[in-house]
């Protein structure tokens, strides 16, 4: 549970809460219909603003006299809704006035103990707007209506203001999504590369900003995503450029690179995303030493591969030796081709951030890890490092993962006795036989004599 905060919407049939509720969300999850009582069972979704989260629950429409059974188990579900809920929206329908059965429900709003805002819903005139000084939109013991227009989304950002101020005075603050459930994927590169782009094509929504002027994203951007039962926290990024430019640059884009460097630091997986029209150039190098010591896996994409004239059986494999030699840092990280305009081969991608979040989590039994290195280590032995002889490899063990960590035991004097490049072959003869591609993993030397049993 990501114990978020909860805000339910409430009101009698009709007054547009599935509408805002739709609004809020930026999705179409709600049936919206012009017939009363559309919405007869509790709806949720999670509501992203200014990078945090909350939960909203649509509730069917409350009318005090129930007529049959299908009203009474409306009522119900409601009333379940507002005890569930931090906070409650009453919202009302501008354009029809008020009703006996809403003096009862702002009854049962101020019994519930409950903090309220009212919403006046439906408000697209001026006039209507201003009507809530009206003595017919006084509740006692609740505020004037907030006017808004769910239909149309003016002043629906006022409102969510509202919401999370009043969320953090009760002391349940919005959620950062990075501390949320779901596989957090951090998408980055150069200016212009395609990032905004890539995201729409994967959610299958115009949700981020796209234009071909650089730098149109200024800060990381999230967005929650089901597929099927998996969860994803997808964040875009400003372009990233070399260091030496960004604080030459100074001021708003350097303080977006900062963000980018704790939202990789942070992520279960980022996507690198290369422009398959240009050159790798060093911001990319810099990009691929920086996700070396993240600890995030990796997938690097290859954009706007459609964009390749005369394309043969072995161009793929010609780049992906190109990307080797161009980033070593990353030789383990694995290449996806994609066009992110015309979605191609995008969706594959969502197997692909499974597999190596799923490495990235891998948690290896110690007699697995035995056997490897007994074997890894007939195989090819150490060669001396500094000092006379060899050092004595004695055991391995895992200590974290997320991304995996290992120590390796050796009977030595001094870890530098281990020549740097027996940790290679070992970190490569694990990737192999665990099939560890796309996770980063560490190997730390330690010296038997400061190992306790």
């Amino acid at each position: 549970m990501n114990n978020l905060p909860v805000v339910a919407l409430v009101g009698r049939t009709n007054v547009g809460k599935s509408t805002l509720f739709n609004r809020l969300l930026e999705t179409q999850k709600a049936l919206v219909s012009p017939t009363a009582g559309t919405t007869r069972d509790r709806n949720e979704g999670d509501c992203l603003w200014r990078g945090t989260v909350i939960r909203l629950i649509d509730t069917g429409g409350l009318d005090v006299n129930q007529k049959d059974e299908i009203e009474r188990n409306i009522v119900k579900q409601a009333d379940i809704a507002m005890k569930t809920a931090d906070l409650l929206l009453f919202v009302l329908d501008m354009k029809a006035g008020t009703i006996p059965e809403e003096r009862a429900l702002a009854d049962r709003f101020r019994k519930s103990g409950k903090p309220v805002i009212v919403v006046g819903n439906k408000a697209e005139k001026t006039s209507e707007r201003l009507s809530v000084s009206d003595s017919m939109w006084r509740f006692p013991g609740l505020p004037e209506p907030l006017p808004i227009s769910a239909t149309r989304g003016t002043g629906v950002g006022d409102l969510l203001d509202v919401i999370y101020e009043k969320l953090a005075d009760i002391g349940r603050p919005p959620v950062d999504p990075l501390k949320m459930e779901g596989i957090k994927v951090a998408v980055i590169g150069k200016p212009n590369v395609g990032k905004s782009t890539l995201l729409n094509a994967l959610i299958g929504e115009e949700r981020f900003i796209t234009s071909p002027i650089e730098h149109t994203t200024r800060e990381p951007n999230d967005t929650l995503f089901q597929r099927g039962e998996k969860k994803y926290i997808f964040i875009d990024t400003a372009g990233m450029r070399k260091h030496a430019k960004v604080r030459k640059a100074g001021g708003l884009e350097h303080e977006a690179v900062k963000r980018n460097e704790l939202v990789v630091k942070l992520a279960d997986v980022t996507l690198l995303v290369l422009d398959a029209t240009q050159k790798i150039g060093t911001q990319e190098k810099v990009l691929a030493g920086f996700l070396k010591h993240s600890g995030s896996a990796v997938l690097i994409v290859v954009n706007k591969w459609d964009l390749i004239a005369d394309k043969e059986t072995n161009t793929m494999n010609q780049y992906r030796e190109y990307i080797a030699a161009s980033l070593p840092f990353l030789a383990w990280a694995p290449v996806h081709f994609v066009s992110a305009l015309s979605t191609q081969r995008v969706q594959s991608l969502f197997d692909a951030i499974d597999l190596v979040n799923k490495n990235r989590s891998i948690d290896i039994d110690q007699e697995k890890l035995k056997k490897f290195l007994d074997v890894a280590v007939r195989q090819f032995a150490p060669v001396v490092g500094h000092g006379p002889w060899a050092p004595k490899v004695l055991g391995m063990k895992q200590t974290r993962h997320a991304p995996p960590s290992f120590d390796l035991i050796i009977k030595a004097k001094r870890t530098d006795t281990l020549n740097a490049s027996y940790i290679r072959y070992l970190e490569n003869r694990l990737r192999e036989h665990f099939k560890l591609e796309g996770t980063p993993l560490t190997i730390d030397i330690r010296l038997a004599s400061a190992v306790s049993d």
